[in-house]
């Protein structure tokens, strides 16, 4: 007779873990198949807004959290429970902008940046782009179109990595052509 072994703790928690350890590996290997930082750059983005348009289903269903009415409230959703739930950490909402369509997140740790460094000659490297693409992705399927962008980066020697999101429009639903 076989003992079945229970696991404990949160099978999501797991997720965050595997995500943050094989990060690493995933960049390496865009670097060496594109030779380009900016390129690379492009395609973490580009890998970030699609994850961002898959998670926000998930996000909607496990979070119940309703429609939020203004950038604000949008903000400390992010912040204390997007953030909270697919990573684990909770950045600080701050830096609003006078008109109030623009904010900074900021990281004190960022789970995807332990033991790393960038190598020489990678200082362009923006090695948590995904991050911005998942912003923009799970943003835009809730008909907010954002510019989501890096303003400072521990891994590049600052105190703090900071993330700019700038709120461009509200997008209104549209019906395929030919559909009525």
């Amino acid at each position: 007779m076989s003992r079945q072994t229970v696991r404990s703790g949160d099978p999501r928690k797991v997720s965050a873990e595997l995500f943050t350890l094989t990060y690493g590996a995933l960049v390496s290997q865009l670097v060496k198949d594109y030779e380009n930082v900016d390129e690379v750059n492009k395609q973490l983005d580009k890998l970030g807004y699609n994850m961002g348009i898959r998670l926000i289903e998930d996000f909607l269903a496990r979070s119940n959290v309703g429609r939020c009415h203004d950038l604000r409230e949008t903000a400390d959703v992010i912040a204390k429970v997007g953030f909270k739930m697919f990573l684990g950490i909770v950045p600080t909402v701050s830096n609003w902008s006078p008109s109030g369509d623009e904010f900074s997140l900021l990281l004190d740790n960022n789970p995807l940046t332990d033991f790393v460094e960038l190598p020489e000659g990678q200082s362009n490297l923006e090695y948590s782009s995904i991050l911005c693409g998942v912003l923009r992705g799970a943003l835009e399927m809730v008909q907010m179109e954002v510019n989501v962008w890096f303003v400072q980066d521990q891994l590049k020697g600052d105190n703090t990595t900071e993330i700019r999101v700038k709120f461009i429009r509200r997008l209104e639903d549209a019906v395929p052509v030919g559909e009525d």
